[in-house]
């Protein structure tokens, strides 16, 4: 290791540098990432106050405030990480994850603001900020001390709203109040700008203390209903009939969120309603070292009970002893003046608070038959825990005790008061998809997000919950609780805020191995078998299987039936990911370099290139990443998953940058951007695709590379053909053709043809387009076909032969036509390719329509359809779709072809194409018109006419002058002049262009007009 002020090495023995002397700080290597509250507070203009002060004054005067302020934050459970001399930083949530961290780190900032008004020096004012967050936490060792310290932007943001708060005030962040809402008081100020952050931050002031209980927050928040337990309910209810004989007592124990205060609540209302009487209460962890806090709320309640029941008693006290009475009002904080209290030895009054209690309870239970329900008994304070258990361990008819716990620190004495113990489960598939159902709707539409919920939650009620709420709040799910509606696709469902805390606690429960055997397991994935678990974890098979043993006890990994011999998987998604991101980025990073050494040296470990690539990049091995991605983008392309193979391209492409600059990671950089092209275009990511073409041609330039770059200026151009007009497209297509045939690349030179033939097309040039297609398709069906790389000759003849097809028809050349798709669907039917069938189906399309087939156009449209969605050939959908409405359009199927008209639209201009979403429009004008909305008809037409007149589209602008010829109704002098210039215009245009089909129907329109003597002159 070096020091960290010389930089000089330092053996791992030494306490000091031997260069410079310089104390040894050491890092624990456990360091972690933790989801916490950060509390930062400071005394006001503290340089005023002790500016005209010697040190030991300036001492004196700010200590008081900073032992306040001290006290305050350990009382609620928090660590001082760092001391500022007027102020300090803490944190809550660490190094002991607790899920309360946000509710604790608010009440120590009231405390701690009462705390210091109450030293009774005005000049002490105090500002506190609070955040919760992501941190990086560990222990630095000196020589001398361990401190535990937190690093990462969290701290920022408490530290700049500590600043902008005014003097005894406290500010908080959203995040800070989303998670202690209920808990405590807040009032929104608004968003307000805050130093180094560019966007204003919403910022909330703490008011007070909340006096909700928790279950009461938990309730009010709750959308969902309850639901199922039967076992659970039917094991209460035979308590709750043997306590007519003698007293009862149940423990409801299991982890947070698992339902246990529900199911009390319902219980305990249920038998409420049946006559029996309730007293409630609860432990609550800001109150732990509060003597006598649990019982004080047990007693309030009994004496609220007491004065509600039927036939109140009135003061259950009344029956007590002098010394009893006195025992309970130092209970309840009243008044004392019984001058014998004071003279009892503490274990004298605490027997008199005990006895009381019990006396009290007692007393209850023999005139009305009554439950004392106790939740979070984990909680609860020291001093009332010794009463606790005398009341649980009561004899008494009538009497059930009903408590709640978490599994850690569980009372030693619930096996002496002989309480039946009900762990409690997740909830079975049935319940949680039944609690769904209640929250998001009976819609089968959910029906595949239910599934991933169950699976992601493991069917605690608690992350079922959150999880819909996150995906509500997010805008994921729209609409009211009950009848919610997915708007949008989902990656991940993520960990909500306000339960990483609940997971976090579980995983800290476990041993450092451990958690170590759980951080591999959570690497390698969801699930994982025990062969590779010990290759990468490095531990004894005794110390793994004990590991394993323990973690499958805690329901963290346990083992599963499969026929993947010792196959563990995680109980539940969340359990992973919060075992995952709690690592630090170098833990992590070693992790996953084991973890690809292991799958590499493994048998058919370098079969799976995907699984290889993501280890990989995660160890920022990026030589390894570069190849594993590409790879797995070929074996993607293979199987026609081109969105994946686009994702792993680029995977491939950034970890290739991440090498060191040579002229052949350029050359190489180069050549995968054109090699990716196929997965980009065929995805339509067409920007994408014309920026790899750009970002190709650059590298090229910068090495000199002439055949690279023409294949990257080919690769642009032919992206340009979509996403730009014909204008540039044909500039930049004629240019790359003149380069490829410069440097006799015929592979390339073929691609360069092939992209400025439908450059041609696309600007209405068909009888240009048509000598390009013709020779491209000569050489490509020759002896010495060739095709760049990334294809194959083959694929690009069909390629060619499905666009000279579609030029043939709308020219009017149907029986050559013919020829070329019989061509194209035998080469489709040869490779099997999904791509190559649906440029079959599209051209076959076309070529029905020209035959006038609208019906069998339809039929193998439907068919190309379906296939490129089902394969996500994303280029072809928004062209099928639009000819597919044409088909519909030329049946008389208007409001089908109206629906699928507008689908082909906006997923061309989602996709970037343009001349689809020109051709969509025309053809959707019609369909309203056909539907009866001429003027909406008419200023489509009339939009898409400029816009094609404008950016070059002439063959286009031909059609929509056309459509609004047939949409204009032919009355009146002006509607008739109108109607004969669209089709002169557009006879024009179509005669110059070649489209002889559109041209005869122009004329025979004009012709019809003309010899019912309508021409105006």
């Amino acid at each position: 290791m070096l020091c960290t002020a010389c930089q000089s090495t330092i053996d791992p023995g030494d306490s000091r540098c031997p260069n410079c002397g310089a104390g040894v700080r050491r890092s624990d290597p456990d360091s972690e990432r933790r989801f916490v509250t950060i509390l930062r507070a400071d005394v006001i203009d503290s340089t005023g106050l002790v500016a005209e002060l010697d040190p030991e004054e300036a001492v004196s005067r700010l200590e008081p405030a900073l032992a306040a302020m001290r006290g305050a934050v350990r009382q609620f459970g928090g660590i001082v990480s760092k001391e500022l001399g007027d102020g300090l930083a803490a944190v809550f949530g660490a190094p002991i994850a607790d899920d309360n961290h946000a509710p604790m780190a608010c009440h120590a900032a009231i405390e701690l603001v009462r705390r210091v008004a109450s030293l009774g020096d005005p000049g002490l004012q105090v500002r506190v900020g609070l955040h919760s967050g992501h941190v990086v936490a560990y222990m630095v060792a000196s020589e001398f001390s361990k401190v535990y310290e937190i690093g990462g932007a969290a701290q920022h943001l408490a530290a700049r709203l500590e600043t902008a708060a005014e003097a005894n005030q406290i500010y908080a962040s959203e995040a800070c109040q989303k998670l202690a809402e209920g808990h405590v008081r807040f009032e929104s100020l608004g968003s307000k700008s805050l130093r180094g952050f560019s966007q204003p931050v919403p910022v909330y002031r703490i008011v007070g203390a909340s006096d909700l209980s928790s279950w009461r927050v938990r309730r009010a928040r709750s959308v969902s209903r309850f639901v199922d337990r039967t076992a659970e309910r039917a094991l209460l209810e035979r308590t709750a009939r043997n306590a007519r004989a003698s007293r009862q007592t149940v423990l409801l124990l299991g982890d947070a969120g698992i339902g246990k205060s529900r199911l009390a609540h319902e219980f305990a209302q249920e038998l409420k309603a049946d006559g029996w009487r309730l007293i409630d209460a609860e432990s609550s962890p800001n109150l732990q070292g509060a003597p006598f806090s649990t019982l004080k709320r047990i007693l309030l309640s009994a004496m609220d009970a007491a004065a509600k029941g039927s036939g109140s008693p009135g003061d259950p006290r009344r029956d007590l002893s002098v010394i009893q009475q006195t025992a309970l009002d130092a209970v309840l904080d009243l008044p004392i003046s019984n001058p014998h209290w004071d003279e009892l030895e503490p274990h004298a009054r605490g027997r008199a608070i005990s006895d009381a209690s019990c006396a009290i309870v007692r007393s209850l239970a023999d005139r009305q038959r009554t439950v004392v329900l106790l939740e979070d008994l984990h909680w609860i304070d020291r001093a009332s825990d010794v009463v606790v258990a005398a009341i649980a361990s009561l004899q008494a008819a009538g009497l059930l005790v009903l408590f709640t716990s978490r599994p850690n620190d569980m009372p030693v004495w619930i096996a002496r008061c002989h309480a039946e113990i009900v762990a409690m489960r997740p909830l079975d598939d049935d319940s949680g998809l039944a609690m769904l159902a209640d929250m998001l709707g009976s819609s089968a539409t959910n029906a595949d997000l239910k599934s991933r919920i169950i699976s992601h939650t493991a069917n605690v009620p608690l992350f079922i919950e959150e999880v819909c709420r996150g995906l509500k709040d997010s805008g994921t799910l729209r609409g009211q609780w009950g009848d919610l509606a997915l708007v949008r696709p989902i990656d991940e469902l993520g960990i909500p805020t306000s339960i990483q805390g609940v997971i976090a606690a579980r995983l800290d429960r476990v041993s450092k191995q451990e958690r170590s055997v759980l951080q591999v397991a959570a690497t390698l994935g969801p699930r994982s078998n025990e062969t590779m678990l010990r290759k990468i974890a490095a531990l004894s098979e005794d110390v793994l299987q004990e590991c394993l043993v323990a973690l499958d006890r805690a329901e963290l990994l346990v083992r599963v039936d499969s026929e993947l011999e010792n196959s563990l998987e995680f109980r539940h998604e969340m359990v992973r990911q919060v075992t995952y991101d709690s690592m630090v980025e170098k833990v992590r990073e070693d992790i996953h370099a084991r973890v690809l050494s292991a799958l590499e040296s493994s048998e058919g470990g370098a079969d799976d290139p995907d699984k290889l690539c993501y280890h990989a990049t995660r160890a920022k091995d990026w030589g390894k990443s570069f190849t594993y991605g590409r790879a797995s983008a070929r074996r993607c392309l293979a199987r026609s998953a081109f969105t994946d193979a686009a994702d792993y391209f680029e995977t491939a492409m950034g970890s290739l940058d991440m090498t060191p600059a040579t002229p052949s990671r350029e050359a190489t950089a180069v050549d995968i951007r054109i090699e990716a092209r196929a997965a980009f275009i065929a995805s339509g990511q067409i920007a994408e695709w014309l920026n790899l073409g750009k970002e190709a041609e650059r590298r090229a330039d910068a090495i000199n590379d002439i055949g690279r770059k023409v294949a990257a200026m080919t690769v642009m151009a032919a992206a340009q053909n979509f996403y730009g007009t014909p204008i540039e497209a044909v500039t930049v297509g004629e240019d790359v053709v003149r380069l490829a045939q410069e440097w006799g690349n015929p592979g390339w030179l073929n691609a360069a043809q092939y992209g400025l033939g439908q450059v041609y097309f696309l600007a209405g040039r068909y009888r240009a387009a048509d000598g390009l297609f013709v020779r491209t398709c000569a050489q490509l069906a020759g002896p010495e076909a060739s095709a760049p790389f990334g294809s194959t000759p083959k694929s690009a003849l069909l390629l060619c032969c499905m666009m000279n097809g579609i030029n043939k028809a709308v020219m009017g050349e149907l029986d050559a036509a013919e020829q070329l798709q019989q061509q194209a669907a035998a080469i489709a039917e040869e490779t099997g390719r999904p791509y190559d069938r649906v440029a079959a189906a599209y051209s076959g399309g076309w070529l029905k329509l020209g035959r006038n087939e609208p019906a069998a156009a339809a039929a193998i449209l439907e068919d190309g359809f379906v296939l490129a969605q089902k394969h996500g050939i994303r280029l072809f959908v928004p062209v099928l779709a639009c000819h597919l409405g044409i088909a519909y359009l030329e049946q008389g199927l208007f409001d089908r072809a109206r629906g699928m008209l507008t689908e082909a639209r906006e997923e061309a201009k989602a996709v970037g194409y343009t001349s689809a979403v020109l051709r969509s429009s025309i053809y959707l004008a019609l369909a309203t018109h056909r539907l009866g909305d001429v003027q909406a008809a008419q200023n489509m037409l009339r939009e898409a006419r400029n816009t094609a007149r404008q950016q070059g589209f002439s063959g286009l602008e031909a059609e929509a002058l056309f459509g609004e010829a047939m949409v204009t109704p032919p009355s009146g002098a002006a509607n008739e002049a109108a109607i004969l210039a669209a089709l002169r215009a557009a006879i024009a245009i179509a005669s110059d262009s070649g489209a002889l089909p559109l041209k005869h129907k122009a004329e025979s329109m004009l012709n019809e007009m003309l010899a019912r003597g309508d021409e105006l002159t």
